[in-house]
């Protein structure tokens, strides 16, 4: 079996089309990462310090990688078919027991297995099993065999480092272990998001614009659920808790901040993107594009939306407690630049989202940030849930806005989705029609 370029693909591996979308299996390998993003959010919230923050941001960008490492794979090949679902099982379990490691990645605790290791070698795994099975399908094109090293090189030094920081003794270094472990695990990042720039160069390119757009798109939707979560759930049970006035416009505002965060990206950004990347036809214009929109600028989308959780943790919790004031307790400090910190970082996200695919200024956005930045230390002196609610106004007047700019673009992207998804349907009901 080959595809247009002329593959000779392996048995048990069928190849994907430009016109292919994301499978039921891709969106199990999502549910690991539901996870996954919770334990970043509850591990941080139990050290909320500097140092707890950075191991957030670095956390989140190797679990990012592992998941890119998925859309990657499932845009060359159907991952749903042949032996792929049994690979794809096998590395989920491998993601889970990483996220499960996480609490003790960065320093080893008594009892058990050690933590840094168990992180390591799951890492390992997963990335490992990514590169051979994609090198494996693609090992007939030419240019692809021919640049493997571009692909293989960086993934062995990533996994290196991270290994080696693993094996660091704990003792040895009297206390300084953890802050080499870090180390080390940002030369892996560097090595890892680095070869990303040179992986169009190796012959990787986008199959399916509207997988890589959906894929991305999607994950998004797993983090802003983790943010309901977040708002829901805290550090503690709110079952014997009564349920009071304060939860209730405490879940109220959340909706709407986490609804206003949907809005920006999904009523029309999303769609003009993917229409963008459709009718992007060169190879590596393409490539580059979903590069540097979708792996490298959607991870701090990914990040405002966990550190917006992370704000969230225990808000509802609180109200809900007899013995907190009405309105809550000014948030600490911590809490406070997690919560609008990550809707700025958000919406900023958003600005450059659309300054590098439609050229296009968001200056409603930008003033946004700019409103949301400047009520940060006068929400710190607030009651928490007046802090929300201002949050909750701000995000939503930006959003408002952007949407009145954006009308003309609007109409024309939305149009262009409407007509897609009716001549899909169309097609869909047709070739049902003569085969079911």
């Amino acid at each position: 079996m080959g595809d247009a370029r002329g593959i000779r693909w392996p048995r048990g591996i069928l190849p994907s089309a430009p016109g292919s979308r994301t499978t039921r299996l891709e969106l199990f390998y999502d549910l690991v990462f539901v996870f996954a993003f919770l334990n970043v959010t509850t591990v941080t919230a139990g050290n909320p310090t500097p140092r707890g923050l950075v191991q957030l941001l670095v956390v989140l960008a190797l679990l990012w990688w592992c998941w890119s490492g998925f859309a990657a794979l499932g845009n060359v090949v159907r991952t749903d078919q042949g032996l792929a679902p049994l690979v794809g099982f096998a590395v989920s379990a491998a993601v889970f027991v990483l996220a499960l490691s996480l609490p003790k990645a960065f320093a080893d605790r008594p009892g058990g297995l050690p933590g840094p290791v168990v992180f390591a070698v799951c890492y390992f795994l997963v990335r490992a099993t990514q590169v051979t099975v994609f090198l494996w399908a693609v090992r007939s094109d030419r240019e692809v065999r021919r640049r493997m090293p571009v692909l293989a090189l960086p993934f062995l030094l990533a996994t290196g480092f991270i290994l080696t920081a693993a094996l660091v003794p704990q003792r040895l270094l009297d206390g300084r272990a953890e802050m080499l472990r870090l180390v080390l695990w940002l030369a892996a990042l560097g090595v890892e998001y680095g070869s990303g720039l040179a992986q169009h160069r190796a012959g990787w390119t986008v199959l399916s614009a509207g997988h890589w757009a959906e894929r991305h798109a999607l994950i998004i939707m797993v983090a802003l659920g983790e943010s309901i979560i977040a708002l829901g759930i805290g550090p503690g049970t709110t079952a014997a808790l009564p349920l009071t006035w304060p939860v209730i416009v405490a879940a109220f505002q959340g909706i709407a901040v986490v609804a206003a965060l949907w809005w920006a990206y999904f009523d029309t950004l999303a769609l003009a993107m993917e229409q963008v990347l459709h009718r992007t036809r060169e190879r590596r214009t393409r490539a580059g594009l979903a590069r540097d929109v979708y792996t490298y600028l959607h991870l701090p989308l990914i990040t405002g939306v966990i550190l917006f959780a992370l704000g969230l943790k225990g808000l509802i919790h609180e109200g809900a407690d007899p013995a907190t004031p009405q309105w809550g307790v000014p948030l600490p400090g911590f809490d406070m630049l997690a919560l609008f910190g990550g809707v700025a970082l958000y919406l900023l996200t958003l600005v450059l989202l659309g300054s590098r695919m439609l050229g296009a200024a968001r200056w409603p956005s930008i003033a946004g940030v700019v409103l949301i930045v400047a009520l940060t230390p006068v929400a710190g002196r607030l009651p928490e849930l007046v802090a929300l609610a201002t949050l909750a106004v701000a995000a939503t007047l930006t959003v408002a806005a952007q949407t009145v700019v954006d009308a003309p673009r609007r109409q024309r992207v939305r149009q262009v989705a409407l007509e897609e998804q009716l001549a899909s349907e169309a097609e869909q009901t047709r070739w049902r029609g003569d085969h079911l």
